[in-house]
């Protein structure tokens, strides 16, 4: 290949010194390895451009800056599948002897790589807590506020949180409308909302059983807790539109007709069976 073409395909034409620095740059790799068999097949060379705020938008000669360029040799760790072994070296200007800048292990267009890392409190899911965790909420976090900014809207005895706060009772910080906004949406989606199979085949919602103890505060007339101990939802915040089967009025027929009997006694159907 001439040398107009390699420019054209790769950039400007390596230095020869230094692209014949071959076994000086694999030795350097396999130092950093720390095991020759780690260090393949060497896969060619690559110069490396001159960073604009150095040159300040123009290419110095050179004899100025001398020549920098790197090998690359093929990875055999395992699990590193794509990688390569980077060596880049350098000389000064005039000067034969060649020099080992760094050696890194740099990944390949098609290398496996992890994904990016996720900061904890965006990983963490709801479930992921377990005995001895701790998790502390973040001072930016959304869904709190100070309790001095906010009206905490599920206090029902303005004169006993009073005296809480002056006996350094009260809490450092409540839920925003914010907080609030997103624990009613993620209720209202779960498993003891309106959507779900058990609420859609419920005699009757939780807001007319007897079981059904409403939340304080502005949440009241749309989430409440079961004290059912029968119930699926039983000590579970649920919806005043979800349902279960064991709904307090559930004896009832509610379309008008006979109550229906419960009773405790098996029963055996005999009218098919001759009776010896």
């Amino acid at each position: 290949m001439s040398d107009s073409a390699y420019a054209a395909a790769h950039g400007p034409q390596p230095d020869e010194v230094l692209a014949a620095a071959v076994d000086l740059a694999r030795a350097a790799a396999v130092e950093v390895a720390g095991d020759a068999g780690v260090v393949g097949d060497h896969l060619g060379v690559h110069v490396e451009p001159l960073l604009a705020e150095e040159t300040a938008g123009e290419e110095p000669p050179a004899e100025v800056l001398g020549a920098v360029l790197t090998h690359s040799f093929a990875a055999t760790l395992p699990g590193y599948l794509g990688w390569h072994w980077a060596v880049t070296v350098a000389r000064v200007p005039g000067d034969d002897e060649v020099t080992v800048d760094e050696v890194v292990l740099l990944p390949g267009d098609s290398a496996l790589l992890a994904p990016a890392w996720v900061p904890w409190h965006e990983r963490l899911r709801p479930g992921d807590m377990a005995v001895g965790d701790v998790l502390p909420a973040t001072e930016d976090d959304d869904r709190l506020v100070p309790s001095y900014l906010a009206e905490d809207d599920t206090a029902d005895d303005p004169a006993g949180r009073v005296v809480a706060e002056e006996l350094g009772m009260g809490r450092e910080r409540v839920l925003s409308p914010n907080g609030r906004g997103k624990a009613a949406d993620r209720w209202r989606e779960g498993d003891f909302g309106p959507r779900s199979a058990m609420a859609r085949h419920a005699p009757g919602p939780c807001g007319t059983c007897g079981f059904w103890i409403p939340l304080a505060g502005s949440m009241r007339l749309s989430f409440g807790a079961c004290s059912n101990a029968y119930a699926p939802a039983d000590g579970r915040v649920v919806t005043v539109d979800y349902g279960c089967g064991a709904h307090s009025q559930a004896t009832l027929d509610r379309t008008g007709g006979d109550p229906v009997e419960v009773t405790n006694t098996a029963r055996y159907d005999t009218a098919d069976f001759d009776v010896l």
